[in-house]
Parts: C-alpha cells; sequence; structure tokens
C-alpha cells in the first residue's frame, strides 16, 4: 500500500443530454448518487475537490466550477487543480459506479514507481482514459497553462490534446472501471449489476456504512458465520440482535476498529457454540429418558 499523499479532483458537471438533461452525479444506484460512490473510493485525498454543482455529499468537499460554466473536461480539471496543493493528483469522472478503490490504488503506485507525470488507466481496446488517472500536479499545472495561451482558454477544447507532451505510464482496467452511465439503459444495467450474487452484500454494506458515516473494514464472512451460529444455536431472532451487540462492543472497546469486530465476533461465537452444545445434551438426555421409558412399558 503507497503512502503517497494526493490530492482528488472529482469532475461532476456536464449538460448529460442523453439523460433529458437530469443531473447525471446525483442519479441513486444502489441507494448512493454517481458522485457519492466515486468519493467513496478516493477517501484517502487529503483534499478533495469536486468541480460541478453544489449537492449534499457522504462526506467534505471542496467546490469548484470551471469558467463558464460547461466549458468542458479541461476547463472544470483546471479549475480543480486551483484548489489542490498534494503533488500528486487524483482525476475521476463522476459517472463510473463500479471504479474501485484498487483501481485507484494502482494508479497511484504505478505514478509512484516511475519517472511518468501521469499514469493513465486503459481500457479494454487500448484507449487511454485521462480522466480515470494519476497526475503529477507541476506537469499538469504546466500543460494547463500552456493549451490555455496557445488557444486562447481551454474552454471547448478536446481532452486528448492534454496528454501529449506528458510522459506517461498505463495501467490496465479492471473489468468494471470503465462501466459509465450515459443513458438510462446504462443505468438501469448498473442497479441491475448491484444485486447480483457475489456483489449485492458488498455494496449493502458499503451503502450502510457511508449511510451511517461509517468508516471500517470488516470481514463479511466472520459476520456471516456469526449470525449463522446464533440462529441455528439459539433462536432465528438471535442473528440480527447479536450482530448488533458485537458491532456496539467493538465500538466501546475501541483501539482497532476491524481486531475488536472480530475479537467480539469469537467471544458471541463461542457463545452460540456453548448454548448449542447445551441444547444437543438435553436433546440426548431426552432421547435416552424416553428410550428407558419405553423399555419399561
Amino acid at each position: 500500500m503507497t503512502a503517497t499523499a494526493y490530492d482528488a479532483i472529482v469532475l461532476a458537471g456536464g449538460a448529460a443530454r442523453r439523460l433529458g438533461g437530469v443531473d447525471k452525479p446525483g442519479v441513486r444506484v444502489g441507494g448512493r448518487t454517481l458522485l457519492d460512490r466515486v468519493l467513496g473510493v478516493c477517501r484517502g485525498a487529503g483534499t478533495t475537490v469536486v468541480v460541478g454543482g453544489r449537492r449534499a455529499t457522504v462526506r467534505a468537499v471542496e467546490w469548484a466550477r470551471e469558467e463558464p460554466a460547461g466549458g468542458g473536461p479541461l476547463a472544470a480539471l483546471d479549475a480543480g487543480v486551483r484548489g489542490t496543493t498534494a503533488r500528486n493528483l487524483l482525476v475521476l469522472s463522476a459517472d463510473l459506479p463500479f471504479v474501485e478503490t484498487g483501481t485507484v490504488q494502482r494508479l497511484l503506485d504505478a505514478l509512484d514507481g516511475s519517472g511518468a507525470e501521469a499514469a493513465l488507466l486503459v481500457d479494454a481496446d487500448g484507449r487511454d482514459q485521462p480522466l480515470v488517472a494519476a497526475y503529477r500536479a507541476e506537469p499538469l499545472r504546466r500543460e494547463l497553462a500552456l493549451l490555455a495561451t496557445e488557444h486562447g482558454g481551454l474552454s471547448g477544447l478536446p481532452l486528448r490534446l492534454l496528454t501529449h507532451e506528458l510522459a506517461l505510464t498505463r495501467v490496465a482496467a479492471g473489468p468494471l472501471d470503465f462501466f459509465d452511465c450515459d443513458t438510462w439503459q446504462d443505468i438501469a444495467a448498473a442497479r441491475s449489476r448491484i444485486r447480483e450474487h457475489g456483489r449485492v452484500l458488498d455494496e449493502w454494506m458499503t451503502a450502510v456504512k457511508d449511510e451511517l458515516g461509517v468508516e471500517l473494514d470488516v470481514d463479511i464472512n466472520v459476520l456471516l458465520d456469526l449470525a449463522r451460529d446464533a440462529a441455528h444455536g439459539v433462536a432465528r431472532p438471535a442473528a440480527p440482535l447479536t450482530t448488533f451487540l458485537v458491532g456496539y462492543a467493538a465500538a466501546q472497546a475501541g483501539g482497532n476498529g476491524p481486531d475488536a469486530v472480530a475479537e467480539a465476533a469469537r467471544k458471541a461465537a463461542a457463545l452460540a457454540a456453548r448454548w448449542a452444545a447445551e441444547a444437543e445434551e438435553e436433546a440426548k438426555g431426552e432421547a435416552a429418558g424416553h428410550g428407558t421409558e419405553d423399555g419399561a412399558g
């Protein structure tokens, strides 16, 4: 895990014409806005600047707006850069519901471990994606300033002009990193995908943690195993109540969050096992007693 400090710029403007002009970053997928989903993968940023209209977000960010409004991605990027101070900058578009924390980490690691001025994600067709990338701040500022001087401003300029003079390194994308939401069909597909088996629990847990303001990584399987043991060894309603108490106990214990949850879960699971063992002993005793009575008859 890299210790590189970075700021993040999230571009959340655009007219969203194919969505009928709706506020695309505010559209919800899995109960969370597209913007909040992207903000979730760059929690490690020192400062996060969102370029676009102000809106409610699950965590505090700085706001910026390109001049003129609607001036395009280079103008928006320039506005975001002005609000940052770190040497390395992560740049993300706000319409990527499935971009992952691991992808962000790979971009930062690639930039940190090379002499490059930018690390760009590359899609399956080999196309560079300048809006899913990590940049060294000074070369990025330099190129934006040169483009503005050469063209009399940045408004309306194509994004491809940005990286022509930068030394690049490239990072292969994950399978869903470039799933973007430009149409209502895309939104429907994203909403369907989060409910797929193998994904839905992680999506739900992340959504709940965001909603409750909890920043804690826990092993879901540990909690599921505990819930199963409590349901089978005690009673079905014991499962949610026990997992709630485990979380409460972990919060009271303080210290390392995930370790506190694991320790509380271990204790509760051991208790559930003792309950189950007692029930088995009672069942065996009753069966033995019935057998004696039947024989005596």
